[in-house]
Order: structure tokens, then C-alpha cells, then sequence
């Protein structure tokens, strides 16, 4: 039996985006439409609210594990470099690379000059700790990577 679209319900229909785009352990992102993907199921809880997230990769490029580490309002989140650190030595300390996000409520993808500058503060922190950061993805309707800007 076909259902048309009106009669799915978005619950349904966000389940089925999450179990198709979500990256397991041990997976490789190809490309940045791959994270962002990946992303767009990772926030899809955070429709009203800002969130922070970590893409954990190993030597090879692997996921080790995806989280979202903050979360705060409708258009900030405070991000602690401090605990970004922590995170990584304590929790996943097979960490050689991280891709940070997070999420516009807005839809603008467009980076804030706040955004910016956390960017270059946990670059600065991770580069301490020999932990490369690959990516900084701003997931709006659409995205913006500080990679493909060539602003890392």
C-alpha cells in the first residue's frame, strides 16, 4: 500500500532520514555532503536550539563516534574549548582528527564573526594536543565549510 506524503508523519519520515544518513563506527566520510548529511541527522532534534558537535576520527580517517557536546538556545551555544579537550583525551583518546559543527535554527549558514573566532580558539587548543581539525561545518538550509573557504 502507497501512503502519499501528507499522510507520513514527520516523526517517520525523520527516523527514516536519521537511519539512512547516520555514519556508524568504523565508516569513512567521503565528502563533505556525506558529513553534512550525517549532521543534518545528527541535529534533527535541534530544530529550536543551537547545538555543538564532534566528529571523532581515527588515524585512518574512521569514525570512532559522532556526539553533540553543547546545546544552548535558539541562536547561541556556548562552547568550552576546555571541555572539547577534556572530551578527547578522557573519552576518545584514539582521536587524531575531529570535524566540529553545529547547527543555525535560523537556516543561515552564513558563519558569525563569533563563530569565527571559536573556530580559530579550538583549532589553537586542538593543535596543542596534535589533534588536526579537518572541518568546521555551519548546518543551516543549506552549510558552510571553513574547509572549502579555506578559513583554517
Amino acid at each position: 500500500m502507497q501512503q502519499n506524503v501528507e499522510q507520513v508523519s514527520d516523526d517517520l519520515i525523520r527516523e527514516e532520514f536519521i537511519k539512512r544518513f547516520s555514519v556508524q563506527t568504523g565508516d569513512k566520510l567521503g565528502s563533505v555532503s556525506s558529513a553534512v548529511n550525517h549532521l543534518r541527522a545528527m541535529f534533527s532534534d535541534s530544530k529550536y536550539r543551537e547545538s555543538f558537535a564532534i566528529i571523532y576520527l581515527n588515524t585512518q580517517h574512521q569514525v570512532i563516534d559522532s556526539q553533540i557536546l553543547f546545546t544552548g538556545s535558539l541562536d547561541t551555544a556556548a562552547v568550552y574549548p576546555r571541555e572539547v579537550i577534556r572530551t578527547i583525551m578522557i573519552e576518545y583518546p584514539g582521536t587524531k582528527s575531529v570535524i566540529l559543527a553545529h547547527n543555525h535554527p535560523s537556516g543561515c549558514h552564513t558563519p558569525s564573526h563569533s563563530d569565527e573566532k571559536i573556530t580559530q580558539k579550538l583549532k589553537s587548543a586542538l593543535e596543542t594536543i596534535d589533534i588536526e581539525l579537518l572541518d568546521h561545518i555551519i548546518i543551516g538550509t543549506e552549510f558552510y565549510s571553513f574547509a572549502d573557504s579555506n578559513k583554517l
